[in-house]
C-alpha cells in the first residue's frame, strides 16, 4: 500500500460521493498543489472535469462503462466537460493487472474510432514506472487514491501544451519535485 496516500481500495459501504471527494482532494493537493500537471487547475476551477465512479470489479464491466464514458465525452462540448476522470475503486489493486486493463482500454478507444480525438491516461495507488523500484518517490507522480482511467481530449492537450513553456520538461520537473518532497513530504500532504 502506498505511503499515507488516501485509501487505495474502496470499502464496500463507501459512497460514490466519498470516493469522489478523496479523488478531488488528491487532485487539489498533489496534482494541482505540487503542479504535477500545469493543465489541471484551469479545468478544475472551471468545473469542466466529470468524475465518474465505476462500481464494476470485472474487466468486462469496466470496459463497458469506459465505452459509455468515451462516447459521452466525444459527444459533449469541451466547454461543458473537457475531461473525464473515471474512478475505478474495484479495479485491480495489482498494478501489473491494472496495466493489462489499460491495454484493453486503449483497444476500446481504437474500436470506437476515437484514437486521435481522445486518449486515456492512468493513475493507480501502486503506480510504478518501468525500471523503478516499487517505492521510488518518482512513482508517486502517478499515484492516486484509487485506480483511475483519465479520458482526455487530444485538442485540449495540444492547446495546453502550446500554452505552457517547456511542456516537454514536465516529466523531469515532476521527478525533481517528488525527490525534493520525499516520502515524508508526500505523507504530510494527507494530514487533515
Amino acid at each position: 500500500m502506498p505511503l499515507s496516500t488516501p485509501p487505495s481500495a474502496a470499502a464496500p459501504d463507501q459512497t460514490d460521493e466519498a470516493i469522489r471527494a478523496e479523488t478531488v482532494r488528491w487532485l487539489e493537493r498533489a496534482v494541482i498543489g505540487l503542479n504535477l500537471c500545469p493543465f489541471a487547475k484551469s479545468v478544475h476551477v472551471k468545473g469542466q472535469i466529470r468524475y465518474v465512479v465505476s462500481r464494476h470489479a470485472s474487466t468486462e464491466g469496466l470496459l463497458e462503462q469506459l465505452e459509455v464514458e468515451l462516447k459521452a465525452l466525444a459527444e459533449t462540448d469541451a466547454e461543458v466537460v473537457d475531461t473525464t476522470v473515471m474512478i475505478c475503486p474495484h479495479a485491480p489493486q495489482d498494478f501489473t493487472a491494472f496495466n493489462d486493463l489499460l491495454t484493453l482500454a486503449d483497444l476500446t478507444l481504437a474500436s470506437l474510432g476515437l484514437r486521435g480525438r481522445l486518449q486515456i491516461a492512468s493513475f493507480h495507488p501502486n503506480y510504478r514506472f518501468d525500471g523503478n523500484e516499487p517505492e521510488a518517490i518518482e512513482n508517486y507522480t502517478n499515484r492516486a487514491p484509487y485506480p483511475i482511467l483519465h479520458l482526455l481530449r487530444e485538442a485540449s492537450i495540444d492547446r495546453a501544451v502550446a500554452a505552457v513553456p517547456d511542456a516537454a520538461d514536465i516529466y523531469e520537473r515532476n521527478e525533481a519535485t517528488m525527490r525534493a518532497l520525499g516520502h515524508a513530504g508526500w505523507k504530510d500532504l494527507w494530514k487533515p
